[in-house]
């Protein structure tokens, strides 16, 4: 190739390539323009992307919207809250004012947690740590409480035991220490006008001075120093033990007592065996309170709030006491209230299950406590003990009765399907750690290992048990033995012996046998059991001799006061047109029916005291007022739950129907209680009703039946919340807990298939 065609092709090559840049740079400028305007696509909306965007907003505005007025109801208003106890008793004690109040003008307030109208809360502060005694004035001497409270500046000191009606005598009392004038060393001491021994250290000093002056530098000879520390020691001794006694008198008006607040009959008072103890009852009937009598008969504390069945103090000196708020019919309450005799309360104790009857403080400070199991699929009830973990309010032990005993053995005359034991009492026997229970629908006291759950021993009549428990029956020696009839109150005593109360019904398993009301009694007894050998044998008892106006069918208690000292309160005596009944106030059909109960101290088979009131009452506490006080304003714990209530369907779409039918809410008395733990709807139905509650949120509703027809019930231990069938149909009420439940609801009926808005919301946080 010649050197002319090299140059040709390199020409060629080099103009080729500046081509291909060319059309590289093109390029690179087509595609940047191609991504400015996909940028500014975006920037700037088409007409098509405006509209999509506009529609989008609409759309989520208006599901928005639609949630959240079908949350709340559009037409609905928000259901009032009531605050619980708790929360009012947070109010209440912002009023607790100690600053600026001296014992001269203390601040005392009447009644401060507005439940106990026989108390007040005396408060001040003093310079000095002192120790006040508060002394009560009562009618005599034996009515009079006297009670000295621990050292401190600021003094809470609460008032028991106030007489209803009366402008009450109240002392306070201390002694402070003086102040003591300041003195130099070299001169004479005086306190407060007291005398100064002439032997004392100082008159030593004054003597030593007066006869050794010397003119050593032209002061004192030296002084010896023990000498002045002897002064100055004494000194400081003069100063402590140099006291004002302070003793200041109030008085404190009360209000009258309620009607409801039953008036009591002494039948017997030997005050010289008595002291100034308070018998605390528990009522067993409509609208009675807790209260309690002195030896006099007066009442000197009640609690205006409802508190059912047992009523003990616990190892720190607070009461415990049921809820006032139901969770089933016909008596099962929530939970537990600790408080004190002021009406404060420390804890509240939910259960699922809620309490009757009993509870027991366990050695490690849990409570063993009666209560149910409220799932769908158990149908029974008063057959579950659960043990309460004080400091967090969980259950940490269930027994479930059903899986220890059948229910089908050992019936008696108020045995039903659905309550097969009933439950009574619970007492935990720390000598073998055993719990004892009374069924009182099988005749039996049953003593069941706590940590295993096998039955120890069976007290009663074994007719009509399987045979394999008839291993398990104690056997009866020594004379004069009775088996016990539909008894409560089974416990064990410091000697080891097994105390109840043996209402006595029927005093049979066979119908054909029944003890007539008007032939029967009711009696406290003591059994002497040897669980090895599998005996029993009694060893007291007292009622048998009164006969049947001591009969009580139902309810009762007999208490351990000290060797040979024993109360027995037959509690539940009914009458009809004067002759006793076999059936629990509640239950007994009539005109002409008179309600008693009867509290019997005794003391070496000798009756010290004797109280009646026209009423029915569960159980009587013997107790000290001011014994284990411990009074302070620590905040009040909510502990447990109530659980989560189940819901029988859940439907999944919009209610449109916001209309509110007033007019069927008014004829079926339709009420709603929005509470700080739950819902409580309540209405009138026919026992052919169809009834659901559904609770809408989300474009979901929850529905929960409702049962209409009422249980048979057999045994009305207390009918204080009962009420009569009346022409628009039964009462029915169900609650809806707000555990597991989350925002806001809607809340709806559905009664026969058709829906109805109730013009209600509430919110679950």
């Amino acid at each position: 190739m010649s050197s002319k065609d090299t140059q040709n092709k390199r020409v060629e090559t080099i103009s080729d390539l500046s081509l291909k840049l060319k059309q590289q740079k093109a390029k690179a400028i087509h595609d940047h323009k191609i991504r400015v305007r996909l940028t500014k696509s975006f920037k700037r909306p088409t007409y098509f992307t405006a509209h999509f965007m506009f529609f989008l907003v609409i759309l989520v505005s208006l599901v928005f919207s639609l949630t959240y007025f079908s949350n709340r109801g559009e037409n609905t208003e928000l259901a009032d809250v009531e605050k619980s106890m708790i929360t009012k008793q947070k109010t209440y004690e912002k009023d607790f004012i100690s600053s600026g109040h001296t014992i001269k003008n203390p601040n005392i307030i009447l009644n401060p947690y507005k439940n106990s109208p026989l108390t007040a809360l005396i408060i001040f502060e003093t310079d000095e740590e002192v120790s006040p005694t508060v002394t009560v004035l009562g009618k005599d001497q034996k009515t009079t409480l006297k009670h000295q409270f621990v050292s401190s500046k600021k003094h809470y000191l609460p008032i028991y035991g106030l007489y209803a009606n009366t402008v009450n005598k109240i002392r306070i009392s201390y002694e402070t220490p003086t102040k003591a004038e300041t003195h130099d060393d070299n001169q004479s001491i005086a306190r407060n006008g007291n005398v100064v021994d002439e032997n004392s250290p100082a008159k030593k000093l004054e003597r030593f001075e007066s006869e050794h002056i010397t003119d050593h530098n032209g002061q004192f000879a030296p002084i010896n120093q023990t000498l002045n520390n002897d002064i100055k020691a004494q000194n400081n001794t003069i100063t402590n033990d140099i006291v004002e006694t302070v003793d200041r008198e109030f008085d404190i008006k009360t209000e009258p007592l309620p009607e409801n607040i039953p008036q009591a009959d002494i039948l017997k008072s030997d005050k010289n065996s008595l002291n100034s103890d308070f018998y605390f009852y528990s009522p067993a009937t409509k609208n009675n309170k807790m209260v309690a009598y002195d030896i006099n008969g007066d009442v000197r504390w009640y609690l205006t709030t409802t508190a059912l069945w047992q009523n003990t103090k616990l190892n720190n000196g607070h009461l415990l006491v049921s809820t006032e708020r139901l969770i089933n019919p016909p008596y099962y309450m929530t939970g537990l209230y600790e408080i004190d005799l002021l009406g404060k309360i420390y804890a509240e104790y939910s259960l699922p299950g809620g309490y009757h009857h009993d509870y027991f403080e366990l050695p490690n400070g849990n409570l063993v406590v009666a209560s149910n199991n409220f799932t769908e699929k158990n149908d029974t009830v008063e057959d579950y003990i659960v043990e309460l973990d004080r400091k967090t309010g969980k259950i940490v032990k269930q027994i479930d009765l059903k899986k220890i005993l059948k229910t089908e053995d050992g019936k008696s005359e108020n045995w039903s399907s659905y309550d097969w034991f009933h439950n009574n009492s619970v007492y935990y026997d720390k000598n073998n750690n055993s719990l004892i229970l009374s069924g009182r629908h099988q005749d039996a006291v049953v003593s069941i290992n706590y940590q295993t759950e096998q039955i120890n021993w069976i007290l009663g009549d074994p007719t009509n048990w399987s045979s394999e428990y008839q291993k398990y029956f104690l056997k009866p020696i020594g004379d004069n033995f009775e088996y016990q009839w539909s008894q409560h109150a089974a416990k064990i005593t410091p000697e080891g012996y097994l105390s109840l109360f043996d209402n006595g019904n029927n005093k049979s398993k066979n119908p054909n046998y029944y003890t007539p009301a008007s032939k029967s009694y009711s009696r406290g007894v003591l059994y002497e059991i040897d669980p090895a050998a599998k005996t029993v044998q009694q060893i007291w008892q007292y009622g048998k001799e009164r006969g049947s106006d001591f009969y009580s069918p139902y309810i009762s208690d007999v208490d351990y006061l000290g060797k040979n000292h024993y109360l027995v309160h037959s509690g539940g005596i009914v009458k009809t047109n004067g002759e006793s009944s076999n059936q629990p106030a509640g239950l007994t059909k009539g005109n002409n029916i008179s309600l008693l109960s009867d509290t019997v101290e005794i003391q070496n088979n000798k009756v010290i005291f004797e109280l009646q009131t026209n009423t029915n009452n569960y159980r009587v506490e013997k107790m000290d007022a001011y014994a284990g006080v411990n009074y302070s304003q620590v905040v009040a714990k909510r502990l447990g739950t109530l659980g989560i209530t189940e819901v029988n369907e859940k439907k999944q779409g919009f209610i449109t129907d916001t209309e509110i039918d007033q007019q069927f809410l008014n004829s079926h008395q339709i009420t709603i209680k929005n509470e700080e733990d739950r819902i409580v709807v309540s209405g009138f139905f026919k026992r052919e009703d169809q009834v659901r509650i559904g609770l809408y949120r989300n474009f979901y509703t929850n529905y929960y039946n409702v049962r209409i027809s009422k249980r048979p019930y057999t045994a009305l231990c207390v009918d204080i919340f009962t009420e009569e069938e009346k022409q628009n149909g039964i009462q029915i009420t169900k609650y809806i807990n707000k555990d597991g439940l989350r925002g806001n609801y809607s809340i709806y009926l559905e009664y026969n298939g058709k829906l109805y808005n109730t013009g209600k919301y509430f919110n679950a946080k």
